[in-house]
């Protein structure tokens, strides 16, 4: 959000709106004294704040908890009505949406083809458009969306949200997406990779219990997300986890759409998959076709596939030795392949990898309808909207404020 000319008096305070919030809605406190405690600050001040925040509507009370020996507490908890963030995966050929309350609960998605190739302001307009849709179906208004996160399948600086270079997406290079959402909803917009948002999602849905994570999307495109102790590493500028351009030995006759030779994603992706079999006169345009023929048992894309994972593996047991992952997730389309790549990827990394670095190691899929990507990008959308930035500029501007 731009900066205020001047500073108003919550903007001082903020910070300790912010960190109230927080406790509050990632479980550490539920009432005053336990947040006195956590935040450091005074028993007059924490109440005082927390006055503010359930006159906004922020926090509300849930009723009196045990005594231990005095009055018994008054309970508090986030209020997951207070508003709504937006999330979207957009991927190469589809983009999935959601509306999420603040507490994390989806209560609105949608689903449809999209091509990417059509350019940021049509591929946009749309997700735009059926966001609108999707909150007046859910008696929800503009007013109340508190942040938007967003996947996109190509490189992406996260300070900026400025899409850069992205080899499956023409007509994106140097395109600012939070500037220009910001046109239709005034609020926080957070862009990053479509699988770092995935990864998020895998991890904060609890599925696998893993502190060392690592997300391997395998669809039109291939990357990789990595999730320590629940932060997402993103690396300088953004860049961390592109290994679709990482060059194979042997395949240097094989042109990337990012214009090197021999790159992972131009030899095993779905979008690779698809091109050698049509040379071979099957009917194949994208990575869902691939899956389909597959599950027919269509020999020559068995093999196509088999190869793929063959190539996939050699690189992700050199993320192993690496980064000694607890636990490797597939994701994709082409994860829905189980036996086919799931179990090609397991053997080599297993027979390439150190032992020590695989004897606790797990290597699963993301389980089918978990839309893992776009729940990730609500939880970034979430953590913008309940951060301290964010609970400050909330306050300035409601007209409930009061005097803290």
């Amino acid at each position: 959000m731009p900066p205020r000319a001047m500073e108003t008096t919550h903007d001082r305070d903020g910070g300790d709106f912010g960190r109230l919030v927080a406790l509050v809605s990632d479980g550490q406190a539920s009432s005053r004294s336990e947040l006195a405690r956590l935040s450091g600050l005074s028993a007059s001040t924490v109440s005082q704040r927390v006055d503010v925040l359930l006159r906004n509507h922020l926090l509300i009370e849930t009723g009196d908890g045990p005594s231990t020996g005095g009055r018994r507490p008054v309970l508090l908890s986030l209020n997951p009505a207070a508003g709504v963030v937006l999330a979207a995966d957009i991927g190469a050929s589809h983009y999935d949406l959601a509306v999420a309350d603040l507490g994390g609960e989806i209560h609105g998605r949608f689903h449809d083809d999209l091509d990417i190739t059509a350019g940021p302001t049509v591929v946009l307009s749309r997700v735009v458009s059926q966001f609108g849709r999707l909150l007046e179906e859910l008696g929800r208004s503009a007013d109340e969306v508190r942040a938007i996160g967003l996947g996109l399948p190509g490189p992406v600086e996260f300070v900026t949200g400025t899409v850069v270079r992205p080899p499956i997406m023409p007509g994106w290079d140097g395109f600012v997406v939070p500037e220009w959402f910001r046109e239709h909803f005034p609020v926080p917009v957070l862009v990053d990779n479509d699988v770092n948002v995935m990864a998020l999602g895998v991890y904060w849905s609890g599925s696998f219990a893993t502190e060392q994570l690592l997300v391997v999307k395998v669809g039109t495109g291939i990357g990789c997300g990595i999730v320590t102790h629940g932060v997402l590493h993103r690396g300088a500028d953004g860049a961390a986890g592109d290994i679709g351009h990482v060059r194979l030995a042997g395949e240097d006759s094989i042109v990337c759409r990012c214009g090197n030779t021999g790159c992972l994603e131009a030899v095993a992706s779905g979008f690779a998959i698809a091109a050698r079999l049509r040379d071979e006169g099957l009917d194949v345009h994208n990575s869902w076709d691939v899956v389909q023929l597959a599950r027919a048992g269509e020999p020559r894309v068995l093999r196509a596939v088999r190869t793929a994972g063959q190539r996939i593996g050699e690189v992700v047991a050199s993320l192993v030795n690496f980064y000694n992952p607890d636990t490797i997730v597939i994701g994709g389309a082409l994860a829905e392949l189980r036996d086919e790549l799931l179990a090609v990827i397991r053997g080599v990394v297993y027979e390439c990898a150190l032992p020590l670095a695989t004897r606790r190691l797990t290597i699963a899929t993301t389980f089918p309808g978990q839309h893992a990507a776009v729940v990730g990008a609500a939880i970034l959308a979430r953590q913008e909207a309940l951060s301290p930035n964010a609970i400050a500029q909330w306050l300035n501007d409601s007209p409930r404020l009061g005097r803290a």
